[in-house]
């Protein structure tokens, strides 16, 4: 799909309705974008709260901070070793 729309003087642009539909994007969505090698990809921008538990794997117990931070500190060390 190849959408257009034209950029105002003050650097603002309407998103394409068929954008917006894409993306999922409602009136007061953030959207980022990622610019690299001279193009750009726009991307709705999810909260913390969206993404809870996708990594959850079921075989796999459920962790505290604390312990991933010891975790890490032994890796650390094991790594300098």
């Amino acid at each position: 799909m190849m959408q257009e729309s034209k950029v105002t003087a003050k650097g603002q642009t309407t998103l394409p309705r068929d954008v917006r539909s894409a993306l999922g994007l409602e009136a007061g969505d953030t959207v980022r974008y990622i610019v690299e090698d001279g193009r750009v990809q726009m991307l709705k921008a999810r909260h913390v709260r969206e993404i809870a538990g996708m990594l959850h794997r079921p075989e796999q117990r459920t962790v505290s901070l604390d312990e991933m931070n010891e975790a890490i500190a032994e890796g650390a060390i094991e790594s300098a070793s």
